[in-house]
């Protein structure tokens, strides 16, 4: 029987036949070490591996104004937004204060990938510019670009900084016209009241006023199985709401994490919340724990059934 050659490393020193640097899942031959460049691939849970995952996916998804300083490792001071002017990928202001958008407009199957490249454009961008799109990268066979991962801080949290319109796109000094006073008033227009809720062991959390009723969409990092498995728990036991006034409404799945959501009182405000989030924070806390050694009982399994049925995909 014939001996099967090793296949050679690349100039890149990656095996072949290892998983891609690049967090598809695939192995490098079959992604960016292929002949022709990178596949565009989809990579389900883009900011795994940050401890700002969560705020991320509640930037990207739903929240309507905020930004927040980007840990980046070098390079000048970058602000990420959750919407920037005519929603680009990265804007150089004429002040020349840097901003990195998320809630743009993706070519490409990682949008962490793309967040990298908006970054690294608007290091060396020119005052007043902005960059609108971006899309799968045309490297070379070999090459590997960066990933957001690759030049913020990973152990960095976010410092979110909630607006009521979105006033901070324009210097203080410059009156906006042409088609970015036309994109403010529209971007203005459509903002929904929105507060993150700040209580001990409650992140990632946002109530938001929706018009007939509030809700509370909380970003989870579990794993979707066993998140759902404790929430079936305290389904079960009449302990997943958060009080009174209050329901489980069903989740969400976005960028490969869950996002529980509750209608709410919209009577009530948003602080009202707070407490009662961070005792439902710690009753799911306790029943994430008692799963190592509790299984699900028939009640619990039912409840969990039902709890999969109330779910959707976002992205």
């Amino acid at each position: 029987m014939a001996k099967r050659t090793a296949e050679p490393r690349p100039e890149s020193g990656i095996s072949p036949r290892q998983p891609c640097p690049c967090g598809s899942g695939k192995r490098y031959k079959a992604c960016h070490g292929r002949a022709g460049g990178a596949a565009d691939v989809i990579v389900t849970r883009p900011f795994e591996g940050l401890a700002a995952e969560c705020e991320l996916v509640a930037l990207r998804e739903f929240v309507p104004s905020a930004t927040a300083k980007l840990p980046v490792r070098e390079g000048r001071e970058v602000t990420l937004a959750t919407v920037l002017p005519m929603a680009a990928a990265a804007l150089m202001r004429v002040d020349e204060k840097a901003f990195v958008g998320l809630q743009v407009q993706t070519r490409s199957g990682d949008i962490s990938r793309d967040l990298a490249r908006a970054l690294e454009w608007v290091q060396s961008a020119e005052a007043g510019t902005s960059l609108p799109v971006v899309g799968p990268e045309t490297a070379e066979a070999g090459t590997v670009p960066n990933r957001l991962q690759d030049l913020v801080d990973v152990d960095a949290k976010l410092d979110v900084e909630l607006h009521e319109d979105f006033s901070w796109w324009i210097p203080g000094d410059t009156e906006p016209t042409g088609e970015v006073a036309l994109s403010l008033e529209r971007a203005n227009a459509a903002i929904m009241p929105t507060e993150r809720l700040n209580a001990e062991g409650v992140e990632s959390a946002y109530w938001v006023d929706a018009g007939e009723k509030a809700h509370l969409r909380w970003v989870r990092p579990e794993p979707e199985e066993k998140l759902l498995a404790a929430l079936a728990r305290l389904s079960a036991r009449g302990e997943l709401a958060l009080g009174e006034d209050s329901r489980y409404a069903g989740s969400f799945r976005a960028h490969g994490l869950l996002v529980p959501v509750w209608d709410l009182d919209r009577e009530k405000h948003a602080r009202e919340w707070e407490q009662p989030a961070a005792e439902l924070g710690t009753r799911l806390a306790e029943a994430l724990e008692s799963l190592d050694s509790e299984p699900l009982n028939a009640a619990e399994r039912r409840s969990r059934d039902g709890l999969r049925g109330r779910q959707i995909t976002v992205r």
